[in-house]
């Protein structure tokens, strides 16, 4: 059921509802009414002539919109049954508003500042009433209340209460109005507050900055040099008159004021024209009015250049590579160093500084270098076996007055070619009489028959060497160790084979392109050492008037500055004729078995070279001073004898070394 109530309506106000229908009869029929528990109403059962009963509403509190525009209520039927049944409904009550309230300004007094020189239609400010009825007793109109429409510089908004300026100001002939604003709802009800408006003076005249002197370009290195000379003025009075200057702080410049209104700009100390070169400076002058007026002047300065940077090489030192058997005028690599100064102070020229005169090594002929850009060149081919490293220094000085300069040190690595053969140095092939070794037939598979040794002059993987063999009289009876070059039987030796053998052996670099080098070996079968040996056919005669055993050895050593790598060339040249063991009488051992060589990284260069050692013994009383070239024997093998029987007899042993 729905109910509408005014909200002026009189505490005791009946208002019937609608009844409820049981149709049991008697005791078991409607018998009351009740509502839920509320503050405003309560419920009367009423009974008609024709014995039904019906509900009346009766209003006990007066009402208020404002308070609590709407109610809901349950409306409950009973009857007298047993047990007892009931029905219930919803009863929807809306207040009904009436003008009860008047409006009223959220504040009494407002109070609002507006500069003298705002524009017409400016917003002052705005006022706000409320109404806390509803429809048209809640809307609310402005008014400004008993004005002058002559004088009056203001005018506001009928709805929003937005007050606005219509005329112009002068704080010189008002500096406050007062108005009053009223506020009137749709029942005539009103509402009314004040506003008061204080004019402000305006600080309309911004200062000016009058430029006397300005210098540019000033010069570095040099402290508190006088930049600008510059006067200030205000054309306001009072406060809106006193004025203050002021630059960037991160500026290496101050401001000082001289004479009244006068100011000079200056150098906070030395300046670097390398670190910055310009600075564009920008001169505030600021009054003291409110609001604050400012004038700016943009100032640039630049910096002038002193020589006081010598040039920097890129790098303290350079190390350069090149290929040996170059060709002349090769340009090998550049070095380059940059001033930080401007014009003629940044230009650079490069010139040589060579270590005092070697005759060994004159430097000035190898390499030149490029006065303007630093590019070096070598002025002759370099040899990596005569000249495998050399360093010089550098300079680099500007064209200042008085010039500045520095150093670099060069290295220069030469790189090596293959451009070297490998050489033979045992057995020698020199065109005499080849040497013949002896094997004897009882000898095993493995045999050590002799060892090629062969050295490079190259380096690095072109003086890696390897060892083949190209040639047999019997192939398949001798072989070749690829890495150090022993030659040694393949199988055991029979009687079947021929006497005497010719091998050729070819020794290979591992440069590219690979270089080679042969050398022809002579083997003799003999049954065994207790038989003399066999002399050549064709120097048969000379041997037989020689000596047991001679041997050569010729050593020569070539070295260079401390600076290169030491090169050795080794010329051994031997001459082996072996007779019996049983006419020997030397008294030396020949180790029995073959001895293993190895390979030893030279100086870290990645040359690999292979050791061989052989013994050689001077043979005592004969007073000729000659050696005995014995077989490769083991490193560490113990001597034969204790040194009482060395010094007895007069036979010394020692030994070489062979890579």
């Amino acid at each position: 059921m729905l109910l509408k109530i005014s909200e002026i309506t009189t505490p005791g106000k009946l208002f019937p509802l609608k009844m409820a229908q049981d149709l049991d009869a008697g005791s078991n029929s409607l018998q009351t009414y009740i509502i839920s528990s509320n503050p405003h109403f309560h419920v009367l059962t009423r009974h008609r002539s024709d014995g039904r009963k019906f509900p009346e509403l009766v209003l006990d509190k007066a009402l208020d919109r404002e308070e609590q525009p709407e109610l809901r209520l349950t409306l409950t039927a009973l009857d007298g049954g047993s047990p007892p049944r009931s029905g219930t409904t919803e009863i929807k009550i809306l207040v009904l508003d009436s003008n009860d309230n008047a409006p009223e300004f959220a504040q009494e007094l407002y109070e609002a500042q507006i500069p003298e020189n705002s524009s017409l239609g400016s917003l002052i400010i705005t006022v706000s009433a409320r109404d806390l009825d509803a429809g048209s007793f809640g809307e609310v109109s402005y008014a400004l209340f008993q004005v002058d429409d002559i004088n009056q510089p203001f005018e506001i908004n009928a709805i929003t209460g937005e007050i606005r300026l219509r005329k112009t100001l002068d704080f010189e002939e008002i500096q406050s109005y007062h108005v009053d604003i009223e506020a009137t709802d749709g029942g005539g009800l009103s509402g009314k507050c004040s506003l008061v408006i204080k004019v402000l003076d305006v600080n309309d005249n911004a200062p000016q900055l009058t430029m006397s002197s300005l210098i540019s370009p000033i010069p570095e290195n040099l402290p508190e040099i006088i930049v600008a000379v510059f006067t200030v003025s205000d054309a306001d009075s009072g406060q809106n008159q006193q004025v203050l200057c002021s630059i960037d702080d991160n500026l290496p410049f101050l401001l000082r004021p001289s004479v009244e209104n006068f100011y000079t700009l200056v150098t906070e100390g030395a300046l670097d024209r390398e670190s910055q070169a310009e600075y564009n400076i920008t001169i505030t002058v600021t009054d003291l009015g409110t609001p604050r007026l400012k004038t700016q002047q943009n100032l640039t300065v630049t910096v002038s250049d002193v020589n006081d940077n010598a040039p920097a090489f890129s790098q303290s030192s350079y190390t350069l590579r090149v290929l040996e058997n170059n060709g002349p005028a090769l340009h090998i690599g550049s070095v380059s160093a940059t001033d930080r100064d401007a014009g003629a102070n940044a230009q650079v020229t490069y010139s040589l500084l060579l270590p005092p005169h070697d005759p060994h090594l004159p430097l000035a002929s190898l390499v030149s270098i490029n006065a303007d850009n630093g590019q070096l060149f070598a002025l002759r081919a370099l040899d990596y076996e005569a000249l495998q490293a050399f360093e010089f220094g550098v300079r680099a000085a500007d064209r200042g007055s008085p010039a500045l300069s520095s150093q670099a040190l060069v290295r220069v690595l030469v790189v090596d070619a293959n451009d070297n053969a490998p050489f033979v140095l045992y057995p020698l092939q020199n065109g005499s009489a080849p040497c013949t070794e002896l094997v004897p037939r009882a000898a095993e598979a493995g045999y050590l028959v002799t060892k090629v040794v062969a050295v490079d002059g190259d380096s690095g993987q072109n003086a890696w060497l390897s060892y083949q063999l190209l040639k047999a009289t019997e192939p398949g009876l001798f072989g070749v160790w690829a890495h150090n070059g022993e030659v040694r039987t393949a199988r055991l030796l029979s009687e079947r084979d021929a006497v005497k053998h010719r091998l050729l052996v070819l020794v290979k670099d591992n440069g590219e392109p690979p270089l080679s080098a042969s050398v022809t070996l002579h083997v003799l079968l003999v049954d065994g050492f207790s038989q003399p040996y066999l002399p050549l056919p064709d120097v048969a005669a000379a041997e037989a008037r020689a000596d047991p055993l001679t041997v050569y050895l010729v050593i020569a050593l070539a070295s260079v500055s401390s600076l290169f790598l030491v090169s050795v060339l080794v010329f051994v040249a031997v001459r082996l004729c072996r007779r019996s063991r049983a006419v020997s009488g030397g008294g030396c051992s020949v180790p029995e078995g073959p001895f293993a060589g190895h390979l030893v990284d030279v100086s870290g260069t990645g040359t690999l070279s292979h050791s061989y050692q052989y013994e050689v013994c001077l043979r005592g009383g004969s007073g000729t001073g000659e050696f005995k070239f014995l077989k490769p024997i083991i490193p560490n093998f113990p001597p034969q004898g204790t040194g009482k029987e060395m010094e007895e007899n007069p036979t010394v042993r020692d030994s070489f070394l062979f890579s």
